[in-house]
């Protein structure tokens, strides 16, 4: 039996398929895709806490362009999160940290405030809590990509 060929060898190329090429290019690509897919979320989730703290973008939900009372519990802390932790996931500053907090308080969102009207999120108003827990958590684990304020400084590991 023949050893396959590895990338090393020079008869690597002739035997790739067109998938595997493929599959190359966006293995290569995925760092970059990660820290865009942390950039929008991130943008995302601080204009949550924007529109909720500032009344910008149509203001916090159910209050027609208004405004969360500042110490009201939980909606203006969660606020706070969305806007600081948005923000920093959003430049890939402490992005692991930054995601861990907000992945627990959109947790702590969907199970407090919409579980109790129904047990699946379309039924209870709450995917955009679901999705931006599990976008989070995602983040916690794999980082924050090639292109963040982290790498730039030099504190982020090499994917």
């Amino acid at each position: 039996m023949s050893p396959t060929p590895t990338a090393a060898s020079p008869t690597a190329g002739a035997n790739t398929s067109p998938a595997s090429t493929l599959s190359a290019r966006l293995d290569a690509a995925r760092p970059y895709a990660l820290s865009l897919f942390r950039v929008v979320v991130g943008l995302l989730f601080a204009c949550h806490g924007a529109a909720s703290l500032f009344g910008i973008l149509g203001g916090a939900a159910g209050s027609h362009g208004g405004t969360i009372p500042a110490g009201t519990w939980p909606g203006w802390y969660a606020a706070v999160i969305q806007l600081v932790a948005g923000v920093l996931v959003l430049l890939g500053a402490g992005t692991r940290s930054a995601a861990f907090i907000a992945s627990g308080s959109m947790a702590y969102a969907y199970f407090d405030v919409h579980q109790s009207m129904a047990l699946w999120p379309i039924q209870n108003g709450g995917e955009a809590s679901a999705m931006f827990a599990w976008a989070f958590l995602l983040l916690v684990f794999t980082g924050p990509g090639a292109l963040s304020v982290d790498r730039f400084l030099g504190r982020g590991k090499r994917d």
